[in-house]
């Protein structure tokens, strides 16, 4: 058992985050015609609609929440919040994100297996991702009662330790989780699970979303109106001239 938590919470890690860089950076290079989202929009949009928004409005929140939550030194926020008011804000905003995405992931699951035409346009990476979602989204709603039975934070700060260990490359992380509940052991296996897979599945589509941030910066571009131009009525004795399309200039970020 020591052997497999110190492959599961030791190692797995580094090969986790490995496959997650270098495989997205050599599909990247490789395969960019397959780097989208691949949405089924056209078959069926109506629970497309619903499903996607509350699961990323779920995923986002909770993503930018264990980071900053799991890698933030104790010390930085210490002074303005203690660890049994961090666990229960956790555990609040952390719970209703969550239930959020579980409902999003459980409609898109159910549109993609329900709905004929998209079952059989669907890869079967699409179909085993929204399925680790939603058992990962329903491992983190499990933990919330079983957090309330501990409201110290004691386990938390060992969790957050164990996360910073691991980004740190310092030895003795896997002790830190001698005291956590196989619950929670799942919970951060599948988690990590998710990063190994990400270069296979359509969530490389989430490393376009930072690219974006690119359009802040970019120079200004000098486009063309597509709008329909209104005919120039000239006189009989007046000689007839091409009028050219007037020329826009964009602020980044607009389009025309």
């Amino acid at each position: 058992m020591n052997y497999l938590n110190q492959f599961l919470f030791g190692y797995y890690p580094y090969i986790c985050l490995t496959v997650f860089l270098a495989g997205s950076l050599i599909r990247f290079d490789r395969d960019q015609y397959t780097w989208k989202s691949d949405s089924s929009q056209l078959l069926r949009h109506g629970q497309l609609r619903w499903g996607s928004n509350l699961f990323h409005i779920g995923i986002l929140f909770l993503l930018g929440g264990h980071t900053m939550g799991l890698l933030t030194p104790h010390f930085l926020y210490a002074p303005f919040v203690s660890a049994p008011d961090k666990q229960l804000m956790a555990m609040i905003s952390g719970g209703i994100a969550g239930l959020l995405g579980f409902i999003g992931v459980t409609i898109l699951l159910h549109r993609r297996l329900g709905d004929p035409r998209i079952r059989i346009n669907s890869k079967t990476s699409d179909i085993l991702l929204l399925v680790l979602l939603w058992v990962q989204f329903a491992l983190g709603l499990v933990t919330i009662p079983l957090s309330a039975q501990h409201l110290d934070g004691g386990l938390m700060m060992k969790l957050a330790e164990w996360a910073q260990h691991v980004v740190t490359f310092r030895a003795g992380a896997v002790d830190l989780l001698a005291d956590a509940g196989w619950i929670f052991k799942a919970h951060m296996f599948l988690g990590m699970s998710l990063f190994l897979v990400f270069p296979f599945t359509r969530l490389v589509h989430v490393w376009s979303g930072f690219g974006t941030l690119a359009y802040l910066v970019r120079p200004y571009q000098v486009v063309r109106t597509r709008r329909a131009l209104k005919p120039v009525r000239h006189s009989a004795s007046a000689p007839t001239h091409a009028t050219a399309a007037p020329e826009l200039v964009l602020e980044p970020g607009k389009t025309a």
